[in-house]
């Protein structure tokens, strides 16, 4: 069943539109991925109640919420500064939005808190106050004064992006467990591919004010369903040709070089047009050609990132394409200027559509 529903929803700017209709199912983590000024922090102020949309409807648990007030939405929300009251210590932080519903008692409150603070292993630190913590645990903090009244939604607003590589990798991991273990339904919102492939059950992909796709981390990774998604989450080597002719399960494709196989696609015909691409770790180097569709290059950059070799080929026409070699592929290591070949594999090389209609500028 929908936890929340985002029917249609519009909101217009002067030069901008956004434009959603998304399903968020119960306990799920739906990501918000795309670069800054897709429209992703828009969305997510539009399901806080912060920004009035100006035609759609947003249902919670099938409940209208239109016109439903930000307090009245039980929706937490975790803001990218954290927004923590300096004055306040942990447990009066932790607290606030428990003594706002006025609801609870002063022994529900304290039971809470601790409850909270030994999920993220942060007990002991309720008299500690925002400037005597580090970043990591201001942010434990935000996530856990969100989560404490019981909101029926959790809304993640790039939580991470002010924490160093190896910190967020760990907080990511916790918000997933906290979440895991208390069920509440969250939207987390980022620009970081890695992130929200690690973190997430599905993932929107969003592209000035449009969505791009809705899958699965695997499904957007995997199959990609148009150039911006191919390009934007992971690596990727374009290529567009027209369909010569088909071979059993394969086109055949010029491309403006040379040929080349890929797996056959029943919405397209002989002389259609065609777009694909292939991942730098599905394909391999060579000093004679070992696939059916090569590329013959000269090397002319390398990136070392520990466990791999991140390759730059540059073939004949001048186009240039990545390939990443493992360490144990010695041979390729260092040998700017070297000829190769490029081999990739049939199974490949995966077809994509023309990206969602864009705007003339992103929104915020």
């Amino acid at each position: 069943m929908d936890k929340l529903y985002l029917k249609n929803i519009v909101k217009r700017y002067d030069d901008w539109v956004l434009q959603m209709d998304l399903h968020v199912q119960s306990g799920e983590i739906m990501t918000l991925l795309g670069p800054s000024g897709c429209g992703k922090t828009t969305t997510l102020r539009i399901i806080a109640g912060f920004i009035h949309i100006d035609s759609g409807h947003l249902y919670l648990d099938e409940r209208l919420i239109d016109d439903v007030p930000p307090y009245q939405r039980n929706i937490g929300v975790v803001f990218q500064d954290y927004a923590l009251f300096p004055h306040l210590n942990v447990m009066k932080n932790i607290a606030f939005g428990m003594r706002m519903k006025k609801r609870y008692t002063k022994t529900q409150i304290r039971d809470r808190v601790e409850e909270l603070l030994s999920l993220v292993g942060l007990e002991g630190y309720e008299q500690r106050y925002p400037d005597q913590l580090s970043g990591g645990e201001q942010q434990r903090i935000a996530l856990l004064r969100a989560i404490a009244p019981h909101p029926e939604f959790l809304l993640l607003d790039e939580p991470l992006s002010a924490l160093d590589f190896q910190l967020r990798k760990r907080l990511r991991q916790e918000i997933q467990k906290v979440q895991r273990q208390l069920g509440i339904t969250t939207i987390f919102v980022t620009h970081d591919q890695e992130e929200a492939l690690s973190i997430s059950d599905r993932i929107t992909v969003m592209n000035n004010g449009q969505v791009e796709q809705i899958g699965a981390p695997v499904e957007i990774y995997q199959n990609p369903k148009t150039e911006y998604v191919a390009q934007f989450v992971g690596m990727s080597n374009m290529l567009s040709g027209i369909i010569l002719h088909q071979e059993h399960n394969c086109y055949v494709v010029q491309t403006p070089h040379q040929h080349m196989i890929i797996p056959a696609q029943q919405e397209y015909l002989v002389h259609d047009p065609i777009t694909f691409f292939f991942r730098p770790e599905e394909s391999y180097l060579s000093v004679t050609p070992q696939e059916k569709n090569t590329i013959h290059g000269v090397i002319v950059g390398q990136e070392y990132l520990g466990a791999e070799i991140l390759t730059t080929i540059r073939s004949k026409d001048g186009q240039e394409y990545l390939v990443s070699n493992y360490i144990k592929d010695e041979h390729f290591i260092q040998q700017a200027g070297q000829a190769i070949y490029l081999n990739i594999p049939v199974n490949a090389c995966k077809t994509v559509g023309p990206a969602a209609r864009t705007s003339l500028n992103p929104g915020a």
